[in-house]
C-alpha cells in the first residue's frame, strides 16, 4: 500500500522566523517521498484528506485560538474523525546536554498524541542499536546512580502548558516544596521552564532560590534528587544517574515514569531503577535530521500506521 503522507505547513507559526521547523517538515516528507510514498507538503489552512498528517508541535483544549493552533487541532480532529494517524513532531528527550542548535539534532515522533498514555513511540520493536547510536552522536550515556549529594533541584513546567492539566505551576511548586520539607531539610534549588519567558517573573521573591544556571547539567552538579511534575527533565536525570520524583497524579503519563519516585516522603531514600531497557525504547521515537530526510524514520514509523 502506498501512503499519503501531508505535512501542514501553516501549523508552523511564522515560518520566516520559524524557518528550522519548516525544514523539519520539508525533511520528512522528502524521506517519505525517497522510501515510495506519496509525501505533499500542504501550504492551505483547511484540511485535507491523507492517511498520515504529520503536525509540528501539539495542541491542547487550553491552547489560544491562534491561526496555527487552530489548524493544528482541525488538522487532528480531521484525522481522528476519518480514522487515519496524526504523526507529531515533538522535542526530543536527549539533547539536554548539546542544546537545540546541535547539527545532529533529534527529535521525538509519535502517533496521535504526546503522553505515553496516549501516544505511540514505536517502541513495541526495540531495537538496542539506537539507543547505541544516540550515545554515541550526542555523547551521553547511563551514569550509575548517585548516592551522594547536597540539594534537590525543582524542575518546573510552562505556566499554561498542555503538560500541567490545568494546575497552576506557582500552586504546584508551593504544595511541592511544603511536602518536600516535612521529609528533609536539604537545600532547594527552584529551575524555572526555560521556554517560559515570565517564568523568572512570576517565579521571583517568593523565597525560593532560583537558578540561573543556563544549562539544567550545571544545576545536576551536587544534586541528590530532581523533582518534576511531568517534564522533560525527569528523563534527563535518570539518564544522569540522579533519582527522579514525578507527582503528576496520572499515573505513568511522564516519559520518566518506568524510573521514577512518586512519593515525596521518600526523598531522603529514592528507589532506583534498572533504566536499560527504559532508554533503549525512548530511543525508538527520536530522529535525527538526516534519518528523516533519507527516509530511515518513516521505514521504521510507516510499520505502525
Amino acid at each position: 500500500m502506498r501512503y499519503k503522507v501531508v505535512a501542514y505547513m501553516n501549523g508552523v507559526p511564522n515560518p520566516k522566523k520559524n524557518s528550522n521547523k519548516v525544514e523539519i517538515l520539508k525533511r520528512f516528507i522528502n524521506g517519505v517521498t525517497a522510501s515510495g510514498d506519496n509525501g505533499h507538503l500542504h501550504f492551505g489552512n483547511g484540511t485535507i484528506p491523507a492517511d498520515i498528517a504529520v503536525i509540528q508541535g501539539w495542541v491542547h483544549t487550553g491552547s489560544e485560538r491562534t491561526p496555527h493552533l487552530m489548524l493544528r487541532k482541525k488538522a487532528i480532529d480531521y484525522q481522528a474523525q476519518t480514522k487515519k494517524r496524526s504523526l507529531i513532531v515533538d522535542s526530543n528527550l536527549f539533547n539536554y546536554k548539546v542544546g537545540k542548535d546541535h547539527n545532529l539534532q533529534y527529535l521525538r515522533y509519535s502517533f496521535d498524541g504526546v503522553f505515553p498514555t496516549t501516544g505511540n513511540y514505536f517502541d513495541s520493536e526495540v531495537d538496542p542499536a539506537r539507543w547505541q547510536q544516540i550515545q554515541k552522536d550526542l555523547g551521553i550515556h547511563l551514569n550509575d546512580w548517585r548516592t551522594k549529594g547536597d540539594h534537590i533541584l525543582i524542575a518546573t513546567q510552562r505556566n499554561g502548558g498542555w503538560s500541567m492539566q490545568g494546575n497552576n505551576v506557582v500552586d504546584w511548586l508551593d504544595n511541592t516544596i511544603s511536602q518536600i520539607k516535612q521529609y528533609t531539610d536539604r537545600p532547594i534549588i527552584v529551575r524555572g521552564h526555560p521556554g517560559d519567558k515570565r517564568a523568572k517573573e512570576y517565579l521571583a521573591n517568593r523565597g525560593y532560590t532560583l537558578s540561573t544556571s543556563p544549562s539544567i547539567v550545571d544545576d545536576f552538579k551536587n544534586a541528590w534528587a530532581t523533582v518534576t511534575f511531568n517534564s522533560s527533565p525527569g528523563v534527563a536525570s535518570a539518564i544522569e544517574g540522579i533519582p527522579v520524583f514525578v507527582t503528576d497524579p496520572t499515573p505513568k503519563i511522564s516519559q520518566a515514569y518506568p524510573v521514577a519516585n512518586t512519593d515525596l516522603s521518600q526523598i531522603e531514600s529514592p528507589q532506583t531503577f534498572d533504566r536499560q531497557e527504559w532508554v533503549e525504547k525512548l530511543s525508538m521515537s527520536h530522529w535525527k535530521f538526516s534519518e528523516t530526510q533519507s527516509g530511515e524514520a518513516w521505514k521504521h514509523i510507516r510499520k505502525f500506521v
